[in-house]
Formats: C-alpha cells, structure tokens, sequence
C-alpha cells in the first residue's frame, strides 16, 4: 500500500481561492515551507525536495486577480521566458542567455566591471571610456 501513498502526494498545485486561504492558513510558515504546503514543488533525483517559488508567486498573483501579461503578447511567438536562474556550467562559466541581453538592449561589445560579494556576483554597466552607468544614463 506504500503505492497509494505516493499517489496521495502527486496532487496539483493549490490555485485560486483554495490556494490564498491555505496562504493565509500557513501564516507563521516561511515562503518556502507555504509554497511546498501548496505543492508548488518537485522531488529531485537524490529525493530532495525543491520550491518552485515562481509558479507559487505567479498562482499568488493570478489568484489575487491581477494580470501581469496580456494573453498574447503580440509578437506572434512563444518560447521560454527567462527565469532568472543560472546554473554554473561545467566549465566553470555562468551563462546569463539573451532573454536577459535582450530585455537590457544590451550589445555586443558592451562592458561590466565584475564585483564579488560574499555570496552575490554584481555587474554594473560600463559606458564609454570605461565610466560607470548610472541607473538614470540608461
């Protein structure tokens, strides 16, 4: 009967108005915790359990009623949409992808300088000559 466990596990994610009164039920929860409550997770290989804290926060919002998307975005095409997460490759190198150069008007040849924090990695514009850019110059 261990089988039928499992199934009981595998259940959709929490959605509309079921999913903000378990929100609000969870309250003393953190973000994590409340989003695995809601089934916004998936179990990895090694078995571990991991938050899908984008489609929690999306399903929060659109139960909430707001759109932050119209339903077609008017350039005929889907395809994915950045996620804002990166993984280190195998070669040691971070690959950012052109949804995020994109969304930036960033060209090739543009130039960051490179500061690393304790557990962050911050990259700031470079303009011409080298001369930072401020949030305002964009």
């Amino acid at each position: 009967m261990a089988n039928a466990t499992q199934v009981d596990l595998l259940i959709d994610p929490l959605t509309g108005k079921e999913l903000l009164q378990k929100v609000k039920d969870l309250d003393e929860l953190s973000r994590e915790d409340k989003a695995k409550a809601c089934g916004y997770y998936t179990t990895s290989k090694s078995g571990k359990p991991r938050v899908n804290m984008m489609k929690f926060l999306n399903a929060l919002i659109e139960a909430e009623g707001i759109q932050l998307d119209s339903s077609h975005n008017g350039s005929g095409r889907g395809g994915r949409s950045a996620s804002f997460r990166i993984t280190v490759q195998s070669n040691g190198n971070l690959l950012i992808g052109s949804a995020y150069t994109k969304q930036m008007g960033l060209q090739p040849g543009d130039e960051f300088e490179i500061t690393l924090g304790r557990k962050h990695i911050r990259l700031k514009q470079l303009g011409e000559n080298g001369a930072e850019l401020d949030d305002e110059d964009e």
